[in-house]
């Protein structure tokens, strides 16, 4: 769907439209103006899920902006605890929090874990269920210790924390079925294993695995492989020369849980929108989407995942 554009881009600090789709509207804001604005007060209540990955707390700033230490902390704490009013009774959050490393020193930093727990604690929400991604693709980090010093393996997993509004919120795991392993199927074409008592101690029924539910239920570990871009994304973006977002999602984990969490027509909000994985994955997906992102540039170039690989524009 090609999304209408709104022609009022601005340097004004106030929450604006940028463009919209069938589903959803990005917004250019700072998510703390963003949530002091009138449209926050239009999505109080209903919203199913909120899902980002907010700047991570590096060492080091980068272009998109970021905190670090106790002020990240903090920072990650107030805004939860202002974009919880927007959930419906039954919604989530999921938040993806990378490693952090210790300023000039090879020792991880406790930041990120910190951040997580005291965000469960800190405002009221029940944590659900703590989630690793795992990219094994992922470039060597920190490039220091790894590639030069020899000292550490690279960094390839960040966490991911899903918190609900109360102890049971919507969800559903058949929505996120794993394609059977080629043993499963066999078992499931011969109609026989071996049950009885385990050395664990459990016991498997001679029936209970013999009923074929259409996939496995996935772990808690994730598993993405692979180029995190987008191709009409990034040819949008080199084509009109805008600058692509330097930490994008992989659509892979976005489309995970906003399947695992939500239903068709839900709405699904991001408040640190970036690249806009997460809202043209609900967009895909059938769901509604709001994202917020404060950076012109990358608003601009997020357009182009909704585009397709259309000629250069105007804006």
């Amino acid at each position: 769907m090609k999304p209408k554009i709104s022609l009022t881009w601005s340097d004004s600090p106030k929450p604006q439209l940028a463009y919209k789709t069938a589903n959803g509207a990005a917004y250019q804001s700072s998510i703390e103006d963003f949530l002091n604005s009138k449209f926050a007060v239009e999505l109080k209540g209903k919203v199913q899920l909120i899902f980002t990955s907010p700047p991570f707390p590096l060492a080091s700033p980068k272009s998109y902006g970021n905190h670090n230490g106790a002020t990240y902390i903090e920072w990650m704490i107030q805004i939860v605890k202002d974009l919880k009013p927007l959930l419906k009774p039954n919604g989530s959050i999921v938040i993806e929090i990378g490693n952090a490393w210790d300023k000039g020193s090879p020792t991880m930093s406790t930041v990120p874990l910190e951040t997580l727990i005291r965000i469960g604690r800190e405002s009221e929400l029940h944590i659900c269920q703590q989630f690793i991604c795992n990219n094994p693709n992922r470039l060597p980090s920190p490039i220091v210790y790894v590639n030069k010093e020899r000292i550490r393996v690279k960094d390839s997993f960040t966490h991911v924390w899903w918190y609900g509004k109360k102890e049971r919120p919507y969800a559903n795991n058949r929505s996120v079925l794993r394609e059977y392993s080629p043993a499963m199927k066999r078992l499931l074409k011969t109609q026989t294993y071996n049950h009885g008592k385990r050395p664990s101690e459990h016991l498997i029924g001679e029936t209970s695995f013999l009923t074929n539910n259409g996939g496995a239920i996935p772990s808690s570990v994730l598993e993405f492989g692979g180029s995190s871009v987008n191709k009409n994304y990034r040819d949008w973006c080199q084509s009109n020369g805008y600058q692509q977002h330097p930490a994008k999602m992989a659509e892979a984990l976005a489309s995970f849980f906003v399947k695992f969490l939500t239903k068709e027509s839900d709405l699904v909000l991001d408040p640190f929108g970036g690249s806009n994985t997460t809202g043209y994955v609900a967009e895909n997906l059938g769901r509604k989407w709001v994202s917020v992102e404060r950076d012109h540039q990358y608003l601009l170039g997020s357009i182009g995942r909704f585009m397709g690989n259309e000629s250069r524009t105007n804006l």
